[in-house]
């Protein structure tokens, strides 16, 4: 897993890309309460892991992956 950071609130996740659609993201107690679009959401009582995804790590994620910055690691 590799690490990625929001571009947006700055919240670290790892991130595993094992093809181009497929991106598998490891979240910390500590990114969730610092994403701007999932701490909201939880604070007004929505359980976390219903929340699917946040649009501007997903933003982040594929940036990074365009720059090299994470790998995908079987792109067969």
């Amino acid at each position: 897993m590799q690490p990625v950071d929001c571009r947006a609130c700055g919240a670290r996740v790892l991130v595993e890309k094992n093809s181009p659609p497929h991106t598998s993201v490891q979240w910390t107690a500590a990114a969730g309460a610092a994403c701007g679009e999932i701490a909201p959401r939880v604070a007004a009582g929505e359980p976390g892991a219903r929340i699917p995804h946040c649009g501007a790590l997903r933003a982040s994620i594929e940036w990074a992956v365009a720059e090299g910055l994470v790998r995908i690691e079987n792109p067969d």
